[in-house]
């Protein structure tokens, strides 16, 4: 099974995909995807084109079995949270488009899943992609983010087949 995590952003959307066999995992590819400023008015329509073209292409490249997106979390800055909010519809919409199905998960849910501490930092989450996805190279943070949240994505996902293969008990 492949996994597809994405760490959406409007200037840098980063990807990653993983390969789960059983409780084996390993990386097959990851980057950002960086949207630029059209400089005419229409600067956010054109980057959310730019952001949904680039991920349909990786979808199309990469052809994973599941996405994965993480949460939006809201800041002081409404409309910066606007504009991430948006993003974060493009990552949701091209692997739904694709036929995925999609998770979602808080920052905090994808740190304790990957470091075992919901507040690691940024350094912490790198190294722990770096052990559980050994010779991986890391295209930058977005895209370390962006392989974490296929890492959480995959674990929850072997977790909930364990759970649906295991007998259940009292039911005749």
């Amino acid at each position: 099974m492949r996994v597809l995590g994405i760490d959406p952003g409007l200037r840098n959307m980063g990807w990653g995909v993983i390969a789960v066999d059983g409780s084996r995992m390993r990386h097959v590819a990851n980057g950002v995807i960086h949207s630029t400023a059209a400089g005419d008015g229409r600067d956010l329509a054109a980057r959310l084109s730019q952001l949904f073209r680039g991920l349909c292409a990786v979808i199309a490249e990469h052809r994973p079995d599941a996405a994965a997106v993480e949460q939006t979390f809201v800041n002081k800055d409404a409309s910066g949270t606007l504009k991430l909010g948006q993003a974060r519809g493009i990552a949701l919409l091209a692997p739904a488009e694709a036929g995925l199905e999609v998770g979602e998960y808080a920052p905090n849910a994808v740190k304790k899943t990957v470091v075992g501490v919901g507040h690691a930092g940024k350094e912490q989450v790198q190294h722990m992609v770096r052990v559980q996805l050994p010779g991986v190279v890391i295209d930058g943070a977005d895209a370390a983010d962006a392989l974490a949240i296929a890492i959480c994505h995959a674990r929850h996902l072997q977790g909930r087949t364990l759970r649906e293969a295991r007998p259940r008990q009292g039911v005749a």
